[in-house]
């Protein structure tokens, strides 16, 4: 009578392949979902600017002028995930409220690192990107 002693198993070839294959995928799955988080973040951010900016323009109805202080609109100094600061200057015939990247996944973004929007609705950013490409969702 004979044993077979062979061992159901997976060769070191086959190990080598299916790593090869999963590294590949990841090196395209993670720039793509790098970007992702990044307008989900850059989303979170121009929802509080055009909230603010309304919030300005209710302001200015009720006051005649612009609040210098977001604390008066009830408006948050940063994003809920804490990415973004939100600002504002203001006099009593304009304003310009900027929200700037400051940690996470958008504090190495150098096309849209400060996004602005003021009282003629005009939007603007301070990278090097194009400003309809950052404000789009």
């Amino acid at each position: 009578m004979m044993r077979n002693n062979a061992v159901n198993g997976f060769t070191l070839i086959e190990v080598m392949i299916v790593v090869a294959i999963v590294g590949i995928l990841a090196s395209i799955a993670y720039p793509n979902y790098s970007s992702y988080v990044m307008r989900a973040a850059r989303a979170d951010a121009m929802v509080i600017l055009l909230d603010a900016a309304n919030k300005q323009e209710q302001f200015f109805v009720d006051n005649r002028q612009y609040a210098s202080d977001l604390g008066d609109l009830g408006i948050a100094t940063e994003t809920e995930n804490g990415y973004f600061t939100i600002s504002v200057e203001a006099d009593a015939s304009s304003f310009t409220v900027t929200a700037t990247a400051d940690s996470g996944p958008v504090a190495g973004d150098t096309q849209c690192s400060t996004l602005t929007i003021n009282e003629l609705g005009l939007k603007g950013n301070t990278g090097s990107g194009d400003t309809d490409l950052c404000w789009e969702r």
